[in-house]
């Protein structure tokens, strides 16, 4: 499998998490088409298998909102009480984001690290896997066939042509594997759940916090739901009114940008294992050396790294906390390798699953209209996108994604708009200046689409994370979470060194 796909599907909470726990199926005599849910669905809650200081439970839901008496789906749910009863003040839902990361993975084994000892004390955290992802009636598809997925970057026309027969052929093995969840996964169906959870849970108002994806969750909450919000934190935030260029252009604009403040920041540290050196030279030569075959993994020394995976590496694996010693170390140990042979890419030996889980593109395709039409088109796309990062050769990351989407049918279920937010309360904004994943214009266009319910808090450095960066940060989240203390529109928190940490 390509690298790129195995970082996009992320980790997701296992089936086996929910063994054990209760179902409690939601009377759908009290859900409409909007999702709203009478406060006599509930759920029966058992401690979780894995983790029986949490609570874990199941909700049965309808698979097409359209057609809430049709097929349902069990959605998975994990909840940890607040702490401190006596000072609770409601449910604090999460979403870590992907799409195709598990809430209830990060609510049963993140959250309890992530989240200050106050947000704890007052909130039920709430995590649930989104439909379509962990234990929520989970898509899946042929390892063999995603095994064998042609290239992210095809060369002309015909080649173009077969990655989008191969993505129908995908798309088609991905249902037949999933059933009706495949042509449901979106987004809009995800924030209609999210709702009937708010009911289950007995709620009139919820609490959010979202990251990366899951603050387009938040968003299109506030556009259907905003009066059953009491606080919303959204951060490293989308913005869903882009076009494809502009997306895919935006998206490469802020990998590069994470580049440079990278190299600026090897130039004056240390501890930087390539102090010293010219390191966009360094990069760009590991590139071509990779273009030409000479780079191993570490890991399977047999197999070629292409210039594109190492790219995709940076960006996921250090530019998101920033881990900018240990991409400095990354980069130095893949240019000390010397050219001896040729290493080929090919697929490790070992024995797999008949399927696999793969939520990316059934979420992704169907919440956005990226569909480049020919070759042409595609090409200049791609050209457009390298011109914006020539040192880290687009965005690997977006261009993988769009290219997912090439071959599939025009209509979307959730297409990009301008938000509409008109009952909310305030909802906090947070971003990092140089978010290596999400442009920092992307929640600039946001603010202004919401002006008047949202407020923008900056963080100055660098990473994709934003609550856990500084005091500053976390202080401002936690103030506004438990005791809705707006921070002023415009605030900013200074950056924090790298060399130092959160």
């Amino acid at each position: 499998m390509q690298p790129f796909i195995k970082a996009l599907t992320g980790a997701l909470a296992a089936a086996a998490l929910l063994l054990g726990a209760g179902v409690a199926d939601a009377d759908t005599s009290d859900l409409d088409a909007s999702g709203d849910a009478g406060s006599s669905s509930s759920i029966d809650w058992k401690p979780c298998p894995e983790h029986t200081t949490a609570e874990c439970g199941t909700l049965r839901l309808p698979i097409d909102w359209a057609r809430p008496g049709g097929e349902k789906f069990d959605l998975a749910v994990a909840r940890r009480k607040a702490t401190d009863p006596d000072r609770r003040v409601g449910v604090l839902l999460v979403n870590p984001g992907g799409p195709g990361d598990s809430g209830v993975n990060f609510a049963l084994e993140r959250a309890t690290t992530y989240f200050s000892a106050d947000v704890r004390a007052k909130f039920d955290i709430v995590g649930f896997d989104p439909r379509g992802v962990g234990a929520s009636s989970p898509v899946t598809c042929s390892r063999e066939l995603i095994d064998r997925q042609p290239s992210a970057y095809p060369r002309d026309q015909a080649e173009f042509d077969r990655l989008a027969a191969y993505n129908r052929e995908l798309r088609q093995d991905c249902r037949e594997h999933s059933g009706p969840m495949f042509d449901h996964a979106d987004t809009l169906g995800v924030v209609r759940d999210m709702d009937a959870l708010r009911g289950a849970l007995g709620e009139q108002k919820i609490n959010y916090f979202g990251h990366s994806y899951g603050t387009l969750i938040g968003e299109q909450y506030a556009e259907l739901y905003g009066d059953r919000i009491r606080a919303m934190a959204l951060t490293a935030n989308i913005d869903h009114s882009l076009g494809t260029r502009e997306f895919l252009v935006s998206s490469a604009a802020t990998a590069e940008d994470s580049f440079h403040e990278f190299v600026k920041w090897c130039d004056r540290s240390r501890s930087c294992a390539l102090h010293g050196r010219d390191v966009t030279a360094v990069w760009d030569g590991l590139l071509t050396r990779a273009d030409r075959g000479e780079i191993r993994d570490p890991d399977h020394p047999d197999q070629a790294l292409t210039a594109n995976a190492i790219a995709f590496t940076a960006v996921k694996e250090y530019f998101y906390g920033p881990d900018w010693a240990q991409l400095a170390t990354y980069v130095a140990t893949l240019d000390a390798q010397t050219a001896t042979a040729t290493a080929t890419v090919a697929a490790k030996a070992e024995t797999k699953a008949e399927t696999t889980a793969q939520p990316f593109q059934a979420v992704f395709c169907q919440d956005w209209r990226v569909r480049a039409k020919d070759y042409p088109e595609y090409a200049r796309l791609t050209a457009a996108e390298r011109r914006a990062a020539p040192h880290m050769r687009g965005s690997p990351r977006v261009h993988a994604a769009l290219a997912g989407c090439v071959g599939w049918p025009d209509e979307v279920n959730n297409p990009q708009h301008r938000l509409r937010v008109t009952k909310a309360p305030k909802i906090l904004l947070m971003h990092s200046r140089h978010d290596p994943a999400n442009n920092y214009s992307w929640v600039t266009n946001v603010r202004r689409q919401t002006r008047g319910t949202t407020v923008l808090l900056t963080y100055e450095g660098a990473g994709h994370r934003v609550y856990p960066r500084s005091d500053c940060t976390r202080d401002a989240a936690d103030g506004y979470l438990t005791a809705l203390k707006v921070p002023r529109d415009g605030s900013r928190c200074a950056a924090v060194d790298p060399d130092v940490g959160p």
